[in-house]
């Protein structure tokens, strides 16, 4: 399968991963302020590429580092502001950003590989379609996520890795950008 064969219209939804897909991963460590926010190569250049071909960005993220004490909500939405703000200045838009501030540990229906981001999207946007809906992440818990609220999966990763939760892999959010 190639994305081409997805005939991807507007009335498709992109559901996007933050660490490791967004901005670059911190090595054992959590993005706890806005200095160590770094965007990968090339993302906030051709993010807007995504709005042309995407009736609606959403972006999904664990953030277990909140539920940890190592930074608060309110670092986490001065992060995504000025995110956000970065990508509209390059005419990109992201609709939402959802979180997750739960521990591994808990379970939570919000934390990835659960799907409740999923389904408040879908609450918070009727029209969203989660069969025409794709989840890019960057670990197999983006992929469980996707497949089990039915959406198509991609994976990113610059190492080739076989899965059947995986429908498309590519090694940044750029190269899956270039191939739409």
């Amino acid at each position: 399968m190639t994305l081409k064969d997805l005939n991807i219209t507007k009335d498709w939804t992109l559901f996007l991963d933050r660490d490791g897909v967004i901005n670059k991963k911190l090595d054992n460590d959590y993005v706890k302020h806005w200095m160590e926010f770094e965007f990968e190569k090339d993302v906030v250049q051709n993010f807007k590429k995504l709005n042309e071909v995407f009736g609606t960005v959403v972006v999904v993220t664990n953030q277990q580092g909140i539920g940890k004490g190592v930074y608060t909500k309110e670092d986490l939405e001065l992060i995504h502001n000025n995110m956000l703000y970065e990508l509209k200045y390059h005419k990109g838009i992201i609709d939402k950003v959802y979180y997750s501030p739960y521990l591994a540990s808990e379970n939570h229906e919000t934390r990835k590989p659960n799907i409740g981001m999923a389904l408040q999207a879908k609450k918070d946007f009727p029209h969203i379609d989660l069969t025409k809906s794709i989840i890019v992440g960057d670990s197999i818990s983006d992929m469980e996520f996707g497949r089990t609220a039915g959406m198509r999966t991609v994976y990113i990763s610059n190492k080739k890795v076989t899965d059947p939760k995986i429908d498309l892999q590519f090694n940044s959010l750029s190269e899956f950008i270039a191939a739409l």
